[in-house]
């Protein structure tokens, strides 16, 4: 069910995270893979643009933190790689399908399929249980989670845009402790499940030992009512897109 129950939204309040088995229908996960399957399929990344998605600081500010094609990302759909796939003059060494990290980052805004999904009413009347009034969609991605990379996420640091003609274009504000790997919590899901994930939770994703892309499309939701998007956050709106409005 979208509407989370009263012992669901409990538990979401007490552990910050939920899943929720079979929130997509197999038609909706298929419909998503073939679409992200066509859009791979007629991908043109310009050789100077083919940069390697990475976790890491230090790659990540030589990577993706410093070049316009990541920062100018937020309103357009675009390609982010891994860390291998390229030769010195950033030619392919794996078949393009098998190469890319994620795509994103408004999936949600320019492509029908992933537009329908997000702007779902399924997706509406959790919001809503949730007890978000005026959410927006501040971006989207969809993550590929290939055999033998792996990532993650935390919160005491923060990826920072630099000001103006600043070089390298990000930076990183706090840093990440060390942690105690006990206490995370492993959480399988199947196939078409949500897993809600509140913002300042930590999380992190271990490496895809299978032989087989581990996919998932993930949307971050902020709720506009009496909040104000820092100006230094890396990902900004833009005047051709604004954070579009969940509730149409």
């Amino acid at each position: 069910m979208a509407c989370l129950s009263p012992s669901q939204l409990q538990k979401f309040q007490q552990d910050g995270f939920l899943v929720l088995e079979g929130f997509l229908s197999a038609e909706e996960c298929v419909a998503m893979q073939q679409r992200i399957g066509e859009i791979v399929a007629e991908m043109d990344v310009p050789l100077h643009c083919r940069t390697e998605f990475s976790t890491q600081e230090e790659e990540q500010l030589r990577a993706q933190g410093s070049t316009d094609y990541f920062l100018s990302s937020g309103d357009k759909i675009r390609f982010f790689f891994e860390k291998g796939v390229f030769d010195e003059k950033g030619n392919f060494l794996v078949p393009p399908e098998k190469s890319i990290n994620k795509i994103g980052h408004a999936l949600h805004a320019h492509d029908p399929v992933f537009k329908s999904i997000t702007h779902s009413f399924k997706v509406q009347t959790l919001a809503r249980s949730l007890g978000l009034q005026m959410p927006v969609v501040v971006q989207s991605m969809y993550i590929f989670k290939q055999p033998h990379f792996g990532g993650e996420g935390g919160v005491s640091r923060r990826m920072v845009r630099a000001p103006v003609g600043s070089a390298p274009g990000t930076s990183f504000l706090g840093s990440e402790p060390a942690r105690d790997n006990s206490l995370f919590v492993p959480t399988p899901v199947q196939r078409g499940a949500l897993v809600l994930i509140h913002g300042e939770v930590v999380h992190k994703s271990k490496q895809n030992l299978s032989d087989r892309s581990r996919q998932a499309y993930t949307f971050h939701l902020m709720e506009a009512s009496g909040t104000t998007w820092s100006p230094e956050n890396w990902l900004q709106p833009t005047a051709e897109l604004p954070f579009p409005q969940l509730y149409t």
